[in-house]
């Protein structure tokens, strides 16, 4: 094939949740199937695509940073494009092209199947197309997708948001709570399955108020356990949900379902009752701890993972104390921690009170120093135990030292496992390993005790010797360019 004939080579990168990394497999996958193709090496990709989150400042930061590193590159080569897609696109379509003119497509969260459309009309004109719809047009599930993982897949619920937290401007981003139906989400997982998918995290705004649209309670509780009996699926996990909507039936449904793993990403944002009551989330710190003992009470080796916010407008020392305790008693397994910072449009940024930069720094500090203590502590536990690890891929051996590989426990602990000379373990396989030792953020385990052959194995396998395997419907395939998402 002439250099002139080779297909355009793409990279999508994701600044935001996983909610985001959803759509960014749904973006590859739009691309793949308009003739595009994976770049081998992001940086010489012909189109990339930014795909943003607008929930913190610092997201803002790294994408006009990229963006910024990339204008040379477009002064050199005018061929070369740039989309940028999601939150921050849909919050501020004419601010991305006047800081940034270079740009050649801006759409948002409730368009993302007209990217390839956009990338060709931009092209043809020589100018920047603009498209943002305020409404959702095609469910982003509905469309084909190339997966980052073989093994594991994100599987959206619903989209939207029908909470009015004072920090967020999600809703306003992504409209509405839109539940998909049951039905339609268990095709999916089963049509995963059958590329040897053994594990899917369903996702939400709120996954746990899912079937609000079709006013069927209890209509979460009932799909982990469907999701959970589609044969092939191994593991079965969801983010993220909200402490007002979290029911006993719910908890039932983890501690009877053998597939649902025992790992909860519920989000606390404060410990402070007062500042709860600012941020407009619905419960309170007596009401988190409940559901956190619940769940302990039904699943003893649950590891609990949550998102907190340090420095709210008018949070004082006294309430930060109280986030605190509430991290004391709940003892998560690890939390993802925010210092507060402004959104243009929330109730928040106008609020008095606003907590002095050091001071939110200095508070913020205390809290990592507490949440990787008890961590540490809580991961000190599995010292000695054994795990079962779902082998990821894209990691490779950890060094050349220990021949350590990476993989997840059923709990989503991340554990580096040593390779015995002479056994072979593809990404997918599930590993059995004894934990030697712990540390804050991982598990050591060198004593391999078994591994386990599973269809995402032989599907690894069999798409290293096909590098031309084509995403079809769903279920996608094949690596993309992908960047790690983070929790909202």
């Amino acid at each position: 094939m002439d250099l002139v004939d080779a297909p355009r080579s793409f990279a999508v990168r994701t600044l935001g949740c996983q909610m985001n990394a959803h759509d960014s497999e749904r973006m590859a996958g739009l691309l793949i199937a308009d003739g595009l193709v994976p770049a081998d090496d992001p940086a010489s990709a012909d189109v990339v695509v930014f795909n943003t989150c607008a929930v913190r400042e610092n997201a803002d930061n790294r994408l006009y940073g990229n963006l910024g590193l990339l204008a040379p590159r477009k002064r050199a080569n005018p061929r070369f494009q740039i989309a940028v897609g999601g939150c921050l696109a849909q919050k501020d379509r004419e601010e991305v092209l006047a800081r940034a003119p270079w740009v050649d497509v801006v759409f948002g969260t409730h368009n993302v199947d007209a990217l390839p459309a956009l990338l060709r009309r931009a092209a043809v004109a020589e100018q920047a197309q603009v498209e943002i719809a305020e409404s959702l047009e095609v469910f982003p599930s509905t469309l084909p997708a190339a997966r980052e993982s073989h093994a594991a897949a994100w599987v959206a619920i619903s989209v939207g948001c029908n909470n009015t937290c004072t920090f967020c401007i999600v809703p306003a981003l992504r409209g509405r709570e839109r539940d998909r139906p049951a039905a339609e989400i268990l095709e999916e997982v089963r049509a995963l399955a059958s590329t040897g998918v053994v594990e899917v995290t369903l996702l939400g705004q709120n996954v746990n108020a899912y079937g609000v649209e079709f006013g069927q309670r209890g209509a979460f509780a009932e799909l982990l356990r469907q999701v959970g009996r589609v044969p092939g699926i191994r593991r079965v996990r969801f983010t993220s949900p909200h402490p007002r909507d979290f029911t006993d039936d719910v908890i039932a449904a983890m501690a009877q379902t053998p597939t649902v793993m025992p790992s909860l990403h519920m989000p606390l944002q404060s410990g402070s009752d007062d500042v709860l009551r600012r941020m407009r989330r619905s419960y309170r710190s007596e009401r988190f701890l409940g559901i956190v003992g619940k769940v302990r009470e039904a699943l003893p080796d649950a590891a609990i993972t949550t998102d907190i916010i340090v420095g709210f407008p008018g949070e004082t020392e006294e309430d930060f104390r109280a986030t605190l305790d509430v991290v004391a008693q709940a003892r998560f397994a690890g939390a993802f921690t925010f210092q507060y910072s402004k959104r243009p449009g929330t109730p928040a940024a106008e609020m008095p009170d606003q907590v002095a930069r050091t001071v939110v720094a200095e508070r913020y500090q205390r809290l990592v120093a507490l949440v990787e203590e008890i961590a540490w502590r809580e991961n000190q536990r599995f010292e000695g135990r054994q795990v079962e690890v779902l082998v990821t891929a894209g990691d490779g051996r950890k060094d050349d030292r220990t021949h350590r590989r990476s993989g997840r426990a059923a709990d989503n602990r991340l554990v580096h496992f040593a390779v015995p000379d002479g056994t072979t373990v593809r990404p997918g396989d599930l590993v059995t390993a004894e934990v030697t030792y712990a540390a804050p953020h991982h598990l050591i385990a060198d004593r391999v005790l078994g591994v386990e052959a599973t269809e995402a194995g032989e599907a690894w396998e069999q798409r290293s010797n096909d590098s031309c395997a084509v995403p079809a419907g769903g279920a996608g395939a094949g690596p993309v360019g992908l960047g790690m998402p983070t929790m909202r």
